[in-house]
């Protein structure tokens, strides 16, 4: 297990709506230090150096994948020209909600993050792709880019410099496969939202065939307080390889479901009992799936409950973190039945274009389906096995092995529930 620091500071980095009334309007963002990071960067800062200082800090990419944001960023081709920043909030995995309430609570923060994204890679368009249900994010966005361009914090010569930042706003059309960072520029390009093949990858041949850095709503809405406290500060939130605070979508049968915002590091104990005020009707905790309906499912033991939630530990229970969406699963339900609701999803949402994920969903439906309503064999559930074990490995993107992941967790780990489904 990963060697928790619980150091200062203790206040919040991200939902600060929490402690500052209406920090959604400029005057009281900015009273509270808003767009002064952005003005240091670009003033008096190198492009480098304020990838430096992420490298430095520590920061990892929210959205999932937990790949270290500095990195990514020094990949960028300094050779082809213009570089582009795209903004994903494309958030559509089931039981994720945070970068909703950060773009409609905390949103100048999040823009400022985009900015300061967009200097350090020299990009003079930034674009935020958001799900196409997010139209009235959208709107809400777009007034505030317009106050921003109004107040000279965004548009030409920025604080009296050659630097110059527009930003953009662009819908989907609620496909999930679109969170996928290059179906989601094959969607921002007007095609159809498939995944690209990689190499090459977007720093190298992202948008239009340009350098871009494509990074989740809440990975640049720490920004502004990394540049303002510095990369060593950051750094010493959470665990030494995990570092910072992580927002924590918490939803299933708990008490009080919602986003919680805690150190990296923080124990799934706390989060369920202490944050989310434990399992209603006194009934037990049976599961766990720490990153929505693409997580292995985790039993609930008493080391797991103990085990921290951060990207170096949760492997260790044979999952992963991911965006960190923690669905809580008491021990009223059906593993087929919760399997079978997650494979009816990733079967609507395949894009098709992969045969083991396309056609793999659609006999995985067939076959939960059979077991849900203990119709099934001791060979269906071999079967579905089988099936799932053919997906793995064979897809152009995540989707596929997302689809997999509770059907082979599920199978191992809580085999006298499908005993009791197959007929005899």
């Amino acid at each position: 297990m990963s060697d928790i620091k619980r150091e200062p500071p203790t206040e919040y980095i991200l939902l600060r709506h929490h402690e500052i009334a209406n920090i959604d309007r400029l005057d009281i963002y900015r009273k509270h230090g808003g767009f002064d990071a952005f003005q240091q960067t670009v003033t008096n800062m190198q492009p480098d150096e304020v990838t430096t200082e992420v490298k430095i800090s520590g920061l990892r990419g929210r959205g999932g994948a937990g790949f270290p944001t500095g990195l990514k960023w020094s990949f960028v081709d300094q050779h082809n020209w213009p570089h582009y920043v795209v903004a994903n909030a494309d958030e559509s995995e089931p039981g994720t909600f945070k970068d909703r309430e950060i773009m409609e609570m905390n949103p100048l923060q999040f823009l400022e993050g985009v900015a300061i994204c967009a200097y350090a890679i020299q990009a003079k368009t930034a674009y935020v792709y958001l799900r196409g249900e997010f139209w009235d994010i959208a709107e809400s966005l777009d007034r505030h880019i317009s106050e921003l361009e109004a107040a000279g914090l965004l548009g030409e010569n920025l604080f009296g410099t050659l630097y110059s930042l527009r930003i953009i706003t662009h819908l989907g059309a609620g496909a999930y496969i679109c969170g996928e960072e290059t179906a989601l520029l094959e969607s921002m390009e007007g095609k159809l939202g498939q995944p690209r093949m990689r190499p090459p990858f977007p720093p190298s041949y992202g948008l239009y065939g340009k350098p871009t850095v494509v990074n989740n709503v809440e990975t640049l809405t720490n920004l502004p307080s990394i540049i303002t406290h510095g990369g060593e500060w950051y750094s010493k939130i959470g665990t030494e390889k995990s570092t910072g605070n992580k927002v924590f979508s918490l939803s299933g049968h708990v008490e009080r479901p919602g986003n919680y915002e805690l150190p990296l590091g923080t124990t799934f104990r706390e989060l369920i009992f202490e944050q989310g005020g434990g399992i209603p009707n006194g009934r037990g905790i049976k599961a766990i799936m720490p990153a929505g309906a693409s997580s292995s499912l985790i039993v609930a033991t008493e080391e797991a409950l103990d085990t921290p939630m951060d990207y170096e530990s949760v492997p260790n229970l044979g999952a992963e973190l991911g965006s960190a969406s923690v669905i809580v699963v008491d021990d009223s339900v059906s593993i087929p039945w919760l399997i079978n609701k997650t494979i009816h999803f990733f079967k609507h949402e395949s894009c098709g274009k992969c045969t083991p994920c396309r056609e793999g969903n659609y006999w995985m439906v067939h076959l939960t389906e059979r077991i849900d309503s203990g119709q099934a064999s001791a060979e269906d559930v071999e079967l579905l096995r089988d099936v799932a074990e053919q997906i793995k490995g064979k897809c152009l993107c995540a989707l596929g092995e997302f689809s997999i992941e509770a059907v082979l967790s599920g199978i191992e780990r809580f085999p006298a529930d499908f005993n009791q489904t197959v007929a005899d």
